[in-house]
């Protein structure tokens, strides 16, 4: 199973390679968005999934080739990650669509099910689940036809709807991306190894450019693509349990967001080089709630809160599999 680590270099190197030529490419092309949890809110090259996209390709597509040549020897179902390729594609297709089109909520919200024909099509997984405190459930057919489009949908969402802030999409993905990955790499799960790590490696040399101050942003290309990743990941591996304790967070971010009803931004006030959010009322994402409890932080404060947090619930998930202690 080391010969997966290819998979995470590949794309490391790929999307470390593309992204610099990208941002100039978009600020020539002026597909930039506006900063705006700067004081001056900066003009910055934004639809940066599209290099996450570059690596995260770059690196499934060497695996599968590897394999083909024989160079190296992965036991792994080609049908099965080329579904979760076509999966990712079509997604960060409508994220594409999203960012240049601006579409409405609604729509997005919907669209990500037609990403889920693939899996549906080869009836990928199996027809049971095991839930954190439950146990096991046999879904059967509502599975493939119910379950699926249904995981694909609000994990793509959900990734779409906790960002805002440099660096906070692509931490908040290597932290999920990892921990999928490193669980099906201790089962044997080698599609969903694959998949996760490549986007993992793809998200680490991303942040490079991501990180505080931003120097691009990622788009909807990015976060929608992050979240089918998840999905598809911990479908394929039959690892669902992952996947239910990672997306905990988001709910939180669901539920706060909803008091808005999906109306509020993630910035509140900027004072300096510190985001604040004084009204207790106007607490409509872990963002702000962030900035509420600590009365006013730097913008690079509240990502890495924002990822320690995800990564308690990667922890979490890790030892529910008996990985770590």
């Amino acid at each position: 199973m080391k010969e997966l680590l290819i998979v995470l270099v590949v794309s490391f190197l790929a999307t470390f390679w593309v992204t610099p030529r990208l941002i100039r490419k978009l600020r020539a092309s002026r597909i930039v968005g506006k900063d705006m949890n700067k004081q001056d809110h900066p003009e910055v090259p934004e639809m940066g999934g599209l290099g996450v996209m570059a690596g995260f390709v770059a690196g499934v597509l060497a695996v599968i080739a590897l394999d083909s040549f024989r160079l190296v020897d992965l036991d792994f179902n080609l049908t099965y990650l080329l579904a979760c390729l076509s999966t990712v594609l079509i997604m960060a297709l409508i994220g594409i669509f999203d960012d240049l089109l601006l579409m409405r909520q609604s729509v997005k919200t919907m669209l990500p099910l037609l990403a889920s024909l693939p899996l549906v099509a080869i009836k990928l997984g199996v027809t049971h689940m095991t839930f954190p405190f439950i146990g096991e459930i046999e879904f059967g057919i509502l599975y493939p036809l119910l379950l699926i489009p249904l995981a694909i949908t609000g994990a793509s969402n959900a990734t779409n709807m906790l960002a805002g802030f440099n660096g906070l999409e692509a931490g908040l993905g290597v932290v999920m991306t990892s921990t999928v990955g490193i669980v099906a790499l201790a089962f044997g799960r080698v599609e969903a190894a694959v998949i996760s790590l490549a986007m993992c490696g793809a998200l680490l040399a991303f942040l490079r450019y991501n990180w505080y101050p931003s120097r691009i942003l990622i788009g909807d290309v990015g976060t929608l693509t992050i979240g089918a990743v998840v999905a598809v990941s911990v479908i394929v591996g039959n690892i669902e349990q992952a996947g239910i304790i990672l997306i905990i967070p988001f709910f939180g971010e669901l539920l706060l967001k909803a008091r808005s009803r999906f109306k509020a931004q993630s910035w509140c006030e900027i004072h300096g080089h510190r985001l604040y959010c004084q009204k207790k009322g106007e607490i409509y994402g872990l963002g702000r709630l962030v900035m509420y409890l600590s009365n006013g932080i730097r913008e690079r404060d509240l990502v890495l809160v924002l990822v320690g947090v995800e990564l308690v619930f990667a922890l979490i998930a890790l030892h529910s599999y008996g990985i770590v202690p």
